[in-house]
């Protein structure tokens, strides 16, 4: 099957020389969600607005299901979804004209109940007739997603939509997009939250200084990068660890209370069982063990470190 998005070398250069995208390359398969991770000046945002159609790329190509969105702007543009970052409507219109507007917008004939389904969905069907001014940030945010929606797009894209929001919308975001893709939509989300890329992704892509790091399947990305440690407390403090036990490659913390061993890494020398057993044959009393995995917040911030 044909991916519903396929970028190739992507390349935009302003006119001041900045390089925001240095030929990325992503291929997005139909109803799958995708996070796309960066500090701020990524060149996630700028990614985003060429597949929309709204910048021009200086290089490289974007299709959306195989339609060009520089030649091909309309028919591209009726398949995306896009909620910005900023509210971009007139905060005069009432929430049902301003949703209903944009599907007109997007060539789609009315349709009341499905507008009307998408307000309840986002718990705005009570707000239909307020004027947007009159709402609070979350409910706006709220309404930029019923408008992304409106015209019912294959592809979504998702451009921090949940910045400066309170939890509970949050996480009744994470609920939609995960119904969204029961129903074949495609989405793509730019975070800061990495707990938002990790509870609702299928891949993971990590983009700095306008480069794609990588793309992985989050579950492979945990496992290959993820680091798994044990440590353990020491009864009483030591200067050094015993040259009998060099062939696990500890770490002893400062201080020489405690001695960490990356066990998903080191598995040559007879596992947590050998190494425990080696500790008491040096003589060393140990006193507790815990375990701890990282996280996907400690691999973005390794990986961003190490291109710094």
């Amino acid at each position: 099957m044909s991916p519903i998005l396929s970028i190739r070398d992507l390349k935009k250069t302003y006119a001041n020389g900045f390089e925001a995208l240095k030929g990325v390359s992503l291929d997005i398969s139909e109803g799958e969600i995708i996070a796309l991770l960066g500090p701020n000046g990524a060149g996630k945002t700028t990614l985003i607005s060429i597949a929309c159609g709204i910048a021009n790329p200086s290089g490289g190509q974007v299709l959306v299901a195989g339609h060009d969105v520089v030649s091909e702007f309309r028919k591209t543009r009726s398949i995306i979804g896009l909620v910005p970052q900023e509210l971009t409507t007139d905060l005069f219109e009432t929430v049902f004209n301003t949703v209903s507007f944009s599907r007109g917008l997007h060539g789609r004939k009315p349709d009341p109940a499905y507008i009307e389904s998408i307000l309840r969905e986002l718990s705005l069907w009570d707000k239909r007739d307020n004027a947007l001014r009159e709402l609070s940030g979350g409910m706006k945010r709220r309404v930029l997603i019923a408008k992304a929606l409106a015209h019912q797009p294959r592809l979504l894209f998702l451009d921090e939509p949940t910045a400066g929001v309170d939890v509970n919308l949050r996480k009744d975001m994470w609920q939609l997009v995960s119904r969204l893709r029961e129903g074949g939509v495609t989405v793509i989300l730019t975070t800061h939250y990495i707990e938002e890329a990790e509870e609702i992704a299928d891949r993971i892509g990590i983009i700095n200084h306008g480069e794609l790091l990588l793309v992985e399947d989050k579950d492979t990305l945990m496992r290959k990068l993820g680091r798994k440690q044990l440590a353990i407390d020491l009864v009483e403090p030591i200067d050094a660890v015993p040259p009998h036990l060099a062939a696990w490659q500890l770490e002893l913390s400062p201080g020489g209370t405690r001695l960490i061993y990356d066990y998903d890494r080191q598995t040559n020398h007879g596992g947590i069982t050998g190494l425990l057993s080696a500790i008491e044959a040096a003589g060393v009393r140990f006193a507790d063990l815990s375990t701890r995995q990282s996280s996907l917040e400690d691999i973005f911030v390794s990986l961003i470190g190490e291109q710094a």
